[in-house]
């Protein structure tokens, strides 16, 4: 079943084309920047021209970076704050005349690379951390989803330091971090995490994960940490597949 697949981030709105039952994009991955401010309808709009370019009519599949409950969006850590309760899934089918399923980016994340990435046949407690412009985090316990854990808020350092402000892929680049610096902050989030869920695997995503032999030979966690096998393209393939999920 092919279906577009969508993956609203901070700084990039990304799209393709996903084979939903084998984890397969079947076209180039489209990328529209994300506009300032990420208001509600400016981003709908840029949701609206991935659509027209794909030439698409069917099943929408959208990943947004906050939590989800029943078709709206609950909080808006890295967008206008015009998506807090807003029923996003409704007003994307308006805007764009198809039926919509909407989904936790990370969760999205998550769910493809347990079906089809580095989380295959694991059991037990598996987290998955997306690391780009904020801290996206899925838990799996026995493969199942629960949602919505919003674990990049988490506060370190006494509590005062927001964690996704300290470790976030943004943060390295804004601040200019050494490798050796930034694997040293994210090691410090993922110990408390650690010390908090004791998984039996640690998959790391998002945009950093491209860079993942420069950092994740560095941590010193119990945990085995991977990096994710779809790497920046799971949240567009679990985008697509929460859709065959909800059928």
């Amino acid at each position: 079943m092919n279906i577009l697949g969508i993956d609203i981030g901070g700084t990039g709105v990304k799209g393709a084309l996903v084979n939903a039952t084998t984890g397969e994009l079947i076209s180039e991955r489209e990328r529209i920047d994300t506009p300032k401010p990420a208001t509600p309808t400016a981003v709908i709009e840029v949701v609206q021209r991935l659509v027209r370019r794909f030439d698409y009519q069917g099943l929408l599949g959208v990943g947004y970076p906050g939590v989800i409950m029943a078709g709206h969006t609950m909080t808006a850590a890295n967008l206008d704050a015009g998506w807090v309760e807003f029923s996003a899934a409704a007003a994307i089918q308006q805007a764009t005349g198809l039926s919509t399923t909407l989904v936790n980016d990370a969760d999205a994340a998550g769910i493809a690379e347990m079906r089809f990435g580095a989380g295959q046949s694991v059991n037990g407690v598996v987290m998955v951390f997306t690391l780009g412009t904020g801290i996206g985090s899925a838990l799996f316990v026995d493969g199942k989803l629960v949602p919505n854990t919003e674990l990049g808020h988490v506060f370190l350092r006494n509590q005062v330091i927001d964690a996704e402000k300290f470790t976030s892929e943004r943060a390295r680049i804004e601040e200019n971090l050494k490798w050796k610096e930034w694997s040293e902050r994210l090691d410090e989030y993922l110990h408390l995490m650690e010390d908090l869920f004791w998984p039996n695997l640690i998959i790391i995503g998002g945009g950093a994960s491209k860079d993942h032999d420069k950092f994740i030979p560095r941590l010193t966690l119990r945990t085995k940490v991977v990096p994710a096998e779809l790497r920046n393209e799971a949240g567009i393939i679990g985008a697509a597949m929460a859709v065959i999920s909800e059928q």
